[in-house]
């Protein structure tokens, strides 16, 4: 409780968004209190209609020929403030002490709609103590909630509770008439003028606790609006590094994701690598280095996405993804060798604008293979790693670096081919079927197809 109560009292007197939050969490924030502070001003403007209409409607004891009322006066100026107020919050132009200032107006104005009850009927002062009217304290300092300050909050019901005290002491004082008696009967107070002192300060306990509560409330509120906002950037930055899949799984997940866990899926994975990449990170700028990987990957990523492969991992300058891994698919290798063309085609446009411009641009060594693969989660502690394990990845990675030794831009094992065919694949590209080819650490001989330039 006491730490509760510290929060408020340092949000409500500090004023402004924690500073230890990063600035764009606190740009959020502020985001959010400028929405806050437009739904604010509409409902102040459609109470201002809703008195107007009550005011126009109701009956009128003013003595003949009184030339002021102050009702119409007070909400015409108070609608002027309004409209004011609505247009600076829509261009986020409300700054702490017109805020500050409109809240204080807010319950001003409805304590002189109170009082002038008296008025308007011809009554003693005590007449307005009984109005419901008194109830939309709790509106106005429920409006404030929007704001996502607890400061504010206190600062309306400050205000009402102060008002309340003076419209109190302003019907027992009576001014030009007899002072009126006060009763301890709540029946006498209910059905006379006389005032019950005891409810006048049941009338102020309530709003002052009220109010108590909504700021406790909204300081909570606000450490956790502060805490979703960080949860939903960081999910939102992690994401750059998981796939949407792997990302939407984890959004519904009943419990977080734990070392160990896999399924064993059919699937195709592609490899591809920069050739030469090694020596031209000794000899060239970090600058530029880093520059043309980010070329690198921005030509050939997009073309993995399209045809529905999911990155597994960048290994410096290589590029390993899935297909079917992630999200199962029945036409995992024949969208592989869709995948393989594209990039055979990019590989080779990359290449000539390189040539032409005078620029030294890399060839790229495209592989790809299907079969049975895990994907799965691994790791240790709080440190851990979707990736795909298999035959088909070893093999992937070992024919790309074949294709050099093979002088082609791609290469796939017959059998992954053929499959492709079976799920539909139509070949755009001519290709070379190569058979009995070694493969470094295996021990059979493997036919293989490669992918060959238009």
């Amino acid at each position: 409780m006491e730490r509760a109560v510290a929060n408020v009292v340092d949000v409500a007197l500090g004023g402004g968004a924690d500073p230890t939050l990063p600035e764009r969490v606190r740009r959020r924030i502020e985001q959010q209190q400028a929405i806050g502070e437009i739904i604010i001003g509409w409902v102040q403007a459609s109470a201002i209609v809703f008195f107007a209409l009550v005011y126009a409607l109701s009956p009128k004891a003013f003595p003949p020929g009184t030339s002021f009322e102050p009702v119409p006066w007070t909400l015409a100026i108070y609608a002027l403030f309004t409209a004011v107020r609505i247009v600076l919050a829509h261009r986020r132009r409300l700054s702490s002490a017109f805020v500050t200032t409109s809240v204080v107006v807010d319950v001003v104005v409805l304590m002189i709609t109170i009082w002038s009850f008296h008025l308007q009927y011809r009554a003693p002062p005590a007449l307005y103590l009984k109005a419901p009217t008194l109830m939309y304290v709790f509106i106005l300092i429920g409006l404030r909630t929007l704001r996502f300050e607890p400061r504010f909050v206190l600062i309306a019901g400050g205000c009402a509770a102060l008002g309340w005290i003076c419209l109190s002491a302003y019907a027992a004082w009576n001014p030009g008439g007899r002072s009126p008696a006060f009763t301890h009967s709540y029946i006498e107070y209910v059905t006379s003028y006389k005032i019950l002192l005891g409810a006048e300060i049941d009338k102020v306990w309530s709003i002052l606790m009220v109010t108590g509560i909504f700021a406790l409330s909204l300081a909570r509120a606000r450490k956790l609006l502060a805490s979703s906002i960080v949860e939903q950037m960081a999910a939102a930055d992690l994401s750059h590094f998981l796939a949407p899949e792997i990302a939407e799984q984890l959004r519904h997940a009943e419990v977080g994701p734990a070392a160990g866990e896999g399924v064993r899926r059919d699937a195709a994975i592609v490899s591809v690598d920069m050739r030469g990449f090694t020596g031209m990170a000794h000899s060239m700028p970090a600058g530029e280095l880093i520059a043309l990987l980010g070329e690198y990957q921005a030509r050939f990523v997009p073309i993995i996405h399209n045809h529905g492969g999911k990155i597994d991992k960048y290994l410096g300058d290589g590029i390993l993804a899935s297909f079917g891994a992630v999200v199962p698919t029945k036409t995992y290798a024949a969208d592989l060798c869709r995948a393989v063309e594209d990039l055979v085609e990019a590989a080779q446009a990359w290449q000539a604008e390189g040539e032409g411009g005078g620029l030294a641009t890399p060839a790229v060594g495209i592989a790809g293979a299907a079969g049975d693969v895990v994907f799965g989660t691994i790791g240790y502690g709080g440190r851990l790693e979707y990736t795909v394990i298999g035959e088909a990845v070893n093999l992937a990675v070992k024919l790309e670096k074949l294709t050099k030794n093979e002088a082609v831009p791609a290469l796939l094992p017959s059998s992954t081919y053929a499959l492709a065919i079976a799920q539909g694949y139509r070949p755009q590209h001519a290709i070379d079927l190569r058979r009995a080819r070694p493969i470094d650490g295996l021990a059979d001989l493997l036919d293989v197809v490669a992918i060959l330039p238009r």
